[in-house]
């Protein structure tokens, strides 16, 4: 699997966004992530439907928007914008009738999983998402330390990926630097949502520097 990096714009300088996301472009991000807070499932809000809109009038990149909220289910018509929509595995009472809306509505799919949550459960589900994101800290805020532990769980996702040829990716979200992303791409991981360490300085540079960290692991 290719390394996909998409970097996330909770980290981003939102007074400047459009120049941030055409730096991290220049850099050579494959997405842009959106995380979409409710106030609910996690304590802070951040973006919404008309952050998706803007920014496809700004860049070529796709947009994944990441619904940290209570209920997906509600909002999913909103983000059809989006080229992915990650919705949170334990925020959906019917996660195939989530999917399936998402397909419907011409998006990608994305499961995103909690650190204190199992990955099993969500095996039988793998062939129809594109991305099962694995979240490295706790949803809502930037910032947080990458918690190893998770490498567990990506190196038992790359074992049941292999085992059955499988094409989604297996992704981490939270705690990306050039500390933990050649880690993380040696326990199996080829996607990364990256946010402080791609927008704390130049972003171009960042995500240069970031994927050439992680290819020369999985070289």
């Amino acid at each position: 699997m290719a390394i996909h990096l998409s970097p996330s714009i909770l980290a981003a300088d939102t007074a400047a966004l459009g120049n941030a996301v055409a730096a991290a472009a220049a850099g050579g991000a494959d997405s842009l992530h959106i995380d979409v807070m409710d106030g609910h499932y996690v304590a802070n809000y951040a973006f919404s439907p008309k952050t998706v809109q803007d920014l496809r009038s700004v860049t070529h990149l796709p947009l994944h928007a990441h619904l940290e909220v209570a209920n997906p289910d509600a909002v999913l018509y909103l983000f059809a914008a989006a080229h992915m929509i990650i919705v949170q595995e334990d925020t959906t009472p019917d996660l195939g009738a989530t999917l399936a809306t998402i397909r419907r509505l011409g998006c990608m799919a994305g499961v995103a999983v909690n650190r204190n949550r199992p990955v099993e459960p969500l095996l039988p589900w793998l062939e129809q998402v594109d991305l099962l994101l694995v979240m490295a800290v706790e949803p809502g805020f930037g910032g947080q330390p990458f918690d190893d532990r998770m490498l567990d769980k990506v190196r038992r996702l790359h074992a049941h990926r292999a085992a059955r040829s499988g094409s989604h990716a297996i992704g981490l979200d939270g705690g990306i630097s050039l500390a933990t992303i050649s880690r993380a791409t040696a326990a199996g991981a080829d996607f990364f949502a990256v946010g402080s360490a791609a927008f704390a300085g130049d972003p171009a540079i960042a995500v240069h520097t970031l994927r050439a960290a992680a290819l020369a692991v999985s070289a």
